[in-house]
């Protein structure tokens, strides 16, 4: 091939590149031709052959000829002498692509799989792990798009399906090196594209189980048994049907086992101690398609960084908190840069999932008690009482180095027992409420994406093609969802579900408000359940604030506003908004406005519409009417008075 380095690539849309630059390879029946002959691995194909791969049992009268005739424009791209092929060159009566595998993204993708299952087998799952993940970053979306022909949709099935086992495997691995919390979401998205899949249902119990959610794993078993009953007519399987039992008995085999290490690694996932060894065991694996948020990563990352650096004899860990809503992406930053400091602490890192959002939060004690597990004290040896398990930890870690990640935090009293003594350690905690009497480092109020990181999220889910196939499309999906992470991922991860379907599509569905929140959601992820965590933890006068203080049209409410829409005086309504703001329910774009982020305020609305219905609506409206009018009143009065007294002066008559 001239010594040129070339690339094709079939896994999304076909496309070639000889030495850097794109080469325009023709109508989609002449790239469904190169395709036909490059996935034969340079083996010779028949024109009989092309000509059933392109429309097999009907072909046109001349079908020969316009096989002869793609062949020869291919040439005019591929070759650099047409006279003498040296790429597309001819097999007997038909044609064979000469190219090295590696220079094929499908071959790559094989082979990193095929690779992957070598080390699994011989007993490497983190090495396997690396290579299903190499061959997953291959992937461009739907393969072979935009090809016509029987041939290039049994290949696409055909890659589809070697994908989807990959995938699976490498969960497996993730569940079988600890990473558990971390993989509900993926799981949860893969077993609601593939229903049918008993294996991957397993997969999901097993890491809802070790994540401390028990009851979410009987329930997807629960839901899996009668789909197939209603569906198919049939019961589970023998090994879901164990994997229950197992489940509803508690077995302790069910639980990772600690693996040997001198850094410390640990989960603790709603109380859970879930402990593993190594340097890479405990902390989850990051997002694999994290994106934007790069100045904040920076900041966050040497915020932690300093940690040790403090004055001599200081014994104050660096604490940095990074505060938001639901759904802004707030674990996902945390664990990203968690990862990217894990050279700074050579002892290692714990990681807790606090659960403070749920209705049962994680108690410090129980967290205590699975970091003294990950710090190598014997169960026998773990004090009985929450203050002296505090003690202890805090003993065993004055001297280490550790980064401590405390994940969805409901309050100060929850995290103060957690936090470890001495400089060396640093501690990166996430809430959505502002935890505002906690001693910090630094804080950081995470926001929605700008349109543009939105937009890169949403290629990097749903594929960068089908963006920049649909941009007006795609920017008004991304403007409906208010640029909330979790929102655009879950039209991502929608979109990416159904290829055939268009983002314009979507964007129509999303255009209607009252039905927008429903769009957003995909299998067990729900922007409305993850805003509804937030919203059930509110007493109830500040439930009422958050539900009247959302106007149909999304602009700010002035504290006067506030206070007609709540019927209350200015004081109380502030303290109420003020109240919101401090637990990431509201925000205060400038002192005494408010308002709601875009998709909660029509979460708000339609709980005020169930909940206060529409004569209360009426009343709250009416109030805020009479404020906002008042304004003008007052100018129709002064100006009426100023009439009378000129005609007074005047000696007219006054009215």
């Amino acid at each position: 091939m001239n010594g040129e380095r070339w690339r094709f690539t079939v896994l999304g849309p076909p496309r070639v590149w000889r030495g850097g630059r794109e080469l325009e390879t023709g109508s989609p029946q002449q790239r469904a031709l190169l395709a036909a002959v490059l996935l034969r691995r340079g083996r010779g194909t028949t024109v009989e052959d092309l000509v059933a791969a392109l429309w097999e049992a009907d072909p046109p009268a001349r079908a020969v000829g316009a096989v002869r005739t793609y062949a020869s424009r291919l040439r005019q791209v591929l070759e650099r002498d047409r006279g003498r092929p040296e790429v597309l060159v001819s097999a007997g009566t038909g044609y064979a692509l000469r190219v090295p595998d590696a220079e094929v993204d499908a071959f790559v993708f094989e082979e990193r799989i095929a690779a992957g299952e070598r080390a699994r087998s011989a007993g490497d799952p983190v090495g396997a792990r690396r290579l299903l993940l190499e061959a997953e970053g291959l992937w461009g979306g739907t393969p072979l798009a935009g090809l016509p022909g029987p041939y290039a949709e049994r290949q696409r099935l055909r890659l589809a399906d070697l994908r989807f086992r990959a995938v699976r495997t490498r969960l497996g691995l993730d569940l079988d090196l600890g990473r558990h919390a971390e993989t509900v979401g993926e799981l949860t998205l893969l077993a609601h594209e593939h229903p049918w899949d008993e294996a991957v249902h397993g997969l999901l119990m097993l890491a809802l189980h070790r994540s401390g959610r028990q009851a979410e794993a009987v329930d997807v078993f629960t839901r899996t048994r009668r789909l197939l009953a209603d569906e198919l007519g049939v019961t589970p399987g023998p090994e879901l049907c164990d994997l229950h039992g197992r489940i509803l008995a508690a077995d302790p085999a069910l639980l990772p086992a600690r693996a040997a290490g001198r850094g410390v690694e640990a989960v603790v996932s709603g109380g859970q101690p879930m402990v593993g060894g190594g340097t890479g065991g405990g902390l989850p694996d990051g997002v694999a398609d994290f994106t934007g948020r790069r100045a904040l990563v920076v900041r966050l990352r040497a915020s932690l960084a300093s940690a040790g650096r403090g004055p001599a004899g200081g014994r104050a860990p660096v604490v940095v908190a990074v505060t938001g809503p639901g759904g802004v992406g707030k674990t996902a930053l945390a664990v990203h840069v968690a990862h990217g400091v894990g050279g700074c602490f050579p002892d290692g890192r714990l990681y807790a999932d606090l659960g403070g959002t749920g209705r049962r939060p994680a108690e410090p004690g129980v967290v205590l008690r699975g970091f003294l597990a990950a710090l190598g004290v014997p169960d026998a040896a773990i004090p009985e009482g929450t203050a002296e398990r505090e003690a202890l930890y805090r003993s065993r870690l004055a001297d280490r180095g550790v980064l401590v990640v405390l994940d969805d935090a409901r309050d100060l009293t929850q995290i103060r027992p957690l936090l470890p003594a001495g400089t060396g350690c640093a501690v990166l905690v996430t809430a959505r409420g502002k935890l505002s009497e906690l001693p910090v480092e630094g804080r950081f109020d995470l926001e929605g994406f700008e349109g543009g990181e939105a937009l890169e999220l949403l290629g990097r889910v749903a594929g960068a093609e089908r963006v920049a196939a649909e941009p007006g499309a795609a920017l008004e999906v991304v403007r409906f969802c208010g640029g909330l992470p979790l929102a655009v991922r879950i039209v991502g991860a929608r979109l990416a579900a159904r290829p055939d379907a268009s983002i314009g599509a979507m964007a129509s569905a999303l255009s209607d408000e009252r039905g927008r929140l429903a769009e957003l959601s995909a299998g067990d992820l729900a922007v409305e359940e993850a805003f509804r965590r937030g919203y059930d933890l509110l007493d109830d006068d500040h439930a009422r604030a958050f539900r009247l203080l959302a106007p149909p049209e999304a602009r700010p409410v002035s504290r006067e506003v506030a206070a007609a829409l709540l019927g209350t005086d200015v004081h109380r309504a502030e303290d109420l908004a003020e109240g919101l703001v401090d637990l990431g329910m509201l925000d205060a774009p400038a002192p005494g406005l408010y308002r709601h982020h875009e998709l909660l305020r029509l979460f708000a609305r339609g709980l005020a519409e169930r909940t206060d219905g529409r004569a209360g609506l009426r009343a709250a409206s009416a109030r805020a009417l009479d404020v906002l009018l008042a304004p003008r009143h007052d100018v129709l009065g002064a100006l009426r008075l100023g009439t009378r007294r000129l005609r007074s002066a005047d000696g007219a008559a006054v009215p």
